[in-house]
């Protein structure tokens, strides 16, 4: 089959949770298709990326532009628009050009449509499959936003960004064939507001290569601890945020030589709170795995977000040992003290990192139950079969 592959972000290197995902689900779909990738361009391309992708794509188009970078007008166009303003104001003639383009004389069998961005351009060619992978379900996130709101206007301007991209994702993503989410969880809050048929709507998990060893060739003489996100993403931010207010000092009182570690990009760490050297920012790390599998503990306190939370099998794959809270767990096949330790309170979080920090026995058991757990569900391989089957299912049943 030809697919039409649609990325909002290029898909290499697979550098955060977004590029991992549409890097191996691409990956998957070349082992039984011809794919034709066309993606924006977050950030200036390397000529080695492409010679990467070409491995697993029989051509590569490249738009040139970022999918968010959106100007003034067309910011303030979209908000006196019913469709939100990342819609109205990121809509992209050239993408609609290159796709109409190829799609004549490609002809291609498929359009696979990563996120509500590049979902319009699958839909506009006729006659073939859509396929679209929902990934976050944006309108979940900005719902607990809402819900958080503190003053009248800020309720107001949360709950219209909402109700706008509840509307629409609603809209679009019942016009496909068929639709992904990231768990068992996310189908299920999908149904409260987009009318698709449930049996079109599938979850293909997040997953991770599990071939990682843990790795001792990082040696440190103080305990670490390791939170594997970016801040440029607000739930990630707000995870460090409430981690280093409210958490981190407790932590230090009793074990005082403990450094924190925080990965990826650095935007806004001057909103931080300041804990001089015990708060280490790493920017982006090449080989994060090792970082990660050199840490004594992986800290993932998320309070907002939606999808599943690959920073969190990263660390399973490694044996690095992971506290989270129950937003952070959500979507996970994962039990509380047996793949890993759920705590929602700041008293109780500090408490399990120590424990996890100073019992060895506890951090081996919990380490080898997650190992189990990512290499029978949470494999890319695995994962990749089921998105094969699901795909082949598809044309079979039309």
């Amino acid at each position: 089959m030809k697919i039409l592959y649609l990325t909002t972000w290029f898909p290499y290197p697979p550098t955060q949770g977004s590029k991992i995902r549409a890097y191996n689900l691409l990956r998957s779909l070349s082992e039984e298709n011809e794919i034709y990738l066309i993606s924006f361009c977050d950030n200036p391309v390397e000529k080695q990326w492409i010679t990467h992708l070409k491995t697993y794509c029989n051509e590569i188009v490249i738009v040139n532009r970022k999918p968010f970078d959106y100007s003034r007008f067309r910011k303030f166009l979209g908000f006196f628009s019913p469709l939100p303003s990342a819609v109205v104001a990121g809509y992209s003639r050239e993408m609609r050009e290159k796709v109409q383009k190829i799609a004549e004389t490609w002809k291609p069998d498929m359009a696979f449509a990563l996120t509500f961005v590049t979902a319009p351009y699958a839909l506009q060619i006729p006659d073939i499959f859509h396929v679209v992978d929902m990934d976050n379900l944006l309108a979940l996130m900005l719902k607990d936003l809402y819900k958080e709101s503190k003053g009248g206007i800020e309720k107001i301007r949360r709950y219209l960004a909402y109700w706008k991209f509840k509307n629409y994702e609603n809209k679009i993503y019942r016009k496909f064939d068929l639709a992904l989410v990231c768990s068992e969880l996310d189908k299920i809050r999908s149904r409260n507001y987009i009318q698709l048929d449930q049996n079109k709507i599938i979850s293909i998990p997040n997953g991770v290569e599990v071939n990682h060893q843990k790795n001792h060739s990082i040696s440190s003489t103080s305990p670490r601890i390791i939170f594997n996100g970016s801040l440029s993403y607000w739930p990630n931010f707000d995870a460090m945020n409430y981690f280093i207010s409210e958490i981190f000092p407790l932590i230090l009182e009793e074990i005082p030589d403990c450094q924190l570690l925080i990965t990826g990009k650095t935007d806004n760490v001057e909103k931080l709170p300041s804990i001089n050297e015990k708060v280490v920012f790493t920017g982006f790390v090449e080989d994060i795995n090792s970082l990660v599998s050199s840490c004594d503990a992986c800290v993932i306190p998320l309070r907002h977000g939606a999808g599943t939370r690959l920073k969190i099998l990263e660390a399973m794959a490694v044996g690095t040992p992971v506290i989270t809270t129950s937003k952070g767990a959500e979507g996970l096949e994962v039990i509380n003290d047996q793949h890993l330790l759920i705590k929602d309170n700041p008293h109780e979080f500090a408490s399990a990192t120590i424990q996890v920090l100073r019992n060895t026995q506890l951090k081996d058991r919990l380490t080898r139950e997650a190992r189990k757990l990512v290499e029978t569900c949470y494999d890319w391989r695995i994962i990749g079969e089921k998105l094969n089957r699901a795909i082949k299912n598809l044309t079979i049943q039309q």
